[in-house]
């Protein structure tokens, strides 16, 4: 995959950069610290600029929250309890669990999306409870901006101070992935046994 992106990248620039973001934000296995990190070494033996590279990688992501984020609004609180009347008994959920969570979101969610623009996976995952809670879409889209915004920026600079060894960042990037996939998982069955035991 990496050489895929790579060649991409070389081949169409700021455009490249664009769509691999945009792609990384809707499929979230391919890895956006390698277009980053990548794209900033390119400014060290192109004409490419960090700038330039860092606003192509954040309009990417925008572009591709924003589809997931409308993805979010067709499931929205109204087709979740049709979902929960039907099937509840088996998950294990009632309707008032949706109104939490959906309370939850409506009252931490900007910083919710804030935040999780710094964790893989969830960074572009979010973007569907905030369409699914109906955020404020200008909301949405300054909290989702400012965070990749920052991201980009630390990626795209590491790449290009590190050059030719920007794939040493990917490895120290990839092994942050699997300590907060580890602490994810954990989280998860933390929650899930919980939540089963309160049904209990």
């Amino acid at each position: 995959m990496e050489n895929w992106i790579t060649e991409i990248m070389n081949e169409f620039g700021y455009m490249g950069v664009m769509f691999l973001i945009a792609l990384e934000n809707i499929f979230p296995p391919i890895p956006s610290e390698v277009i980053l990190t990548f794209g900033g070494f390119m400014t060290t033996t192109t004409n490419l600029t960090i700038f330039n590279v860092v606003l192509s990688a954040t309009a990417g992501s925008v572009i591709g929250a924003i589809v997931l984020y409308l993805i979010g609004l067709q499931l929205d609180v109204e087709r979740l309890e049709k979902i929960v009347d039907r099937w509840g008994h088996i998950l294990r959920l009632k309707r008032s669990d949706i109104y939490k969570a959906d309370g939850w979101f409506d009252k931490y969610g900007p910083w919710a999306v804030f935040l999780c623009r710094f964790i893989p996976l969830i960074r572009s995952l979010i973007s569907i409870p905030a369409g699914m809670s109906n955020m404020n879409v200008i909301v949405f889209l300054i909290y989702t901006t400012l965070g990749t915004f920052i991201w980009n920026i630390v990626l795209v600079n590491l790449g290009a101070t590190v050059g030719s060894s920007w794939d040493v960042i990917v490895n120290y990037m990839d092994i942050y992935s699997k300590v907060i996939y580890a602490f994810l998982l954990l989280f998860i069955v933390i929650f899930v046994y919980i939540f089963i035991k309160k049904r209990r």
